[in-house]
């Protein structure tokens, strides 16, 4: 289980709209907000990472929201997470080479699309 708090902007003359439609297509619970300022704060609960995010892009995507902010989470299986992560064999290159210097590495905006200078 994961649970999230979360912070949602919205204009002031949308904010009961907004409250309604995500608390009926349960993508979060409200908890409490300020409709002068246009702020919401609620929760988003979800089984795992994935639908967590799905839930929170599907939150940002939504008519009315200005923005979303993931104040805090917590997974209930993290410390598994962390545990697989540490077993893990395939270590890539620049993590367990020292010789590698920071500014040689060229980062695309995508962990599954990492190059590097003169590695390719």
């Amino acid at each position: 289980m994961n649970i999230s708090s979360i912070v949602i902007q919205v204009k002031p003359e949308k904010y009961e709209i907004l409250k309604e439609l995500l608390t009926s297509n349960n993508l979060c619970e409200y908890h409490f907000g300020d409709i002068e300022k246009g702020k919401i704060v609620a929760t988003i609960e979800a089984d795992n990472v994935e639908d967590e995010i799905k839930k929170f892009m599907d939150i940002q995507n939504t008519p009315n929201v200005l923005t979303v902010d993931m104040i805090q989470t917590y997974q209930e299986d993290i410390e598994m997470n962390i545990k697989i992560l540490e077993n893990e064999k395939d270590v890539p290159l620049v993590l367990s080479d020292e010789t590698i210097k920071i500014e040689d590495i060229t980062y695309n905006g995508d962990l599954k699309k990492v190059y590097f200078r003169g590695a390719n």
